[in-house]
């Protein structure tokens, strides 16, 4: 009798997604970075990432549903390879680093992309205390004891009050490739 019953609570559990895998974002083997072109003397393109990923993913591509990501890199950690833009990049007129330290995703939902490994995350993107939906392909390829999801996407930096209209492109690319691992929250 004793059997029976944990046998119908772990499948009353699992119906209800508590048995779904756990994972926690490395911010090693991880990257966020993003690219924009400068219009300001010559055209160039500035290249620039972030550190201090962290996160909760629960992921489970048999059932997508019960899947969610939350996520956030420090702004304070911004690196264009140039200090003196970096420091710029950190002040009100961009990011204002401190009074919004993070940046922040959150899903909604998560979809079945159109290819096997395929994925979409509806969410809540939060850059400079404005929170903006958010569509972002991504993609889920196992590794060891976790996946390693990558995404490319672009932004309009203007919907976040990033900077000015003017010499820089509205728009910029950016690039996740971020390894998520089993393991206890770190967010």
């Amino acid at each position: 009798m004793i059997k029976k019953s944990f046998i119908s609570a772990l499948v009353i559990l699992h119906g209800l997604g508590v048995l779904a895998q756990k994972y926690v974002a490395s911010d090693e083997g991880s990257s966020v970075k993003f690219s924009i072109v400068n219009h300001l003397f010559i055209t160039t393109t500035v290249n620039g990432s972030f550190k201090g990923l962290k996160g909760v993913i629960v992921f489970d591509p048999k059932d997508i549903e019960k899947s969610s990501i939350e996520a956030s890199v420090d702004v304070n950690t911004i690196s264009t390879g140039i200090r003196l833009r970096d420091h710029d990049l950190k002040q009100e007129k961009y990011f204002n680093a401190e009074k919004f330290p993070l940046i922040k995703i959150q899903s909604i939902k998560i979809e079945n992309g159109t290819k096997t490994g395929t994925y979409i995350l509806y969410g809540k993107l939060s850059i400079k205390g404005i929170t903006k939906t958010l569509k972002m392909p991504f993609t889920a390829t196992v590794l060891g004891n976790g996946y390693q999801l990558k995404s490319e996407f672009e932004l309009n930096r203007l919907d976040f009050n990033v900077g000015e209209k003017g010499k820089i492109n509205d728009n910029l690319r950016v690039n996740l490739d971020v390894l998520v691992r089993k393991g206890q929250d770190n967010y």
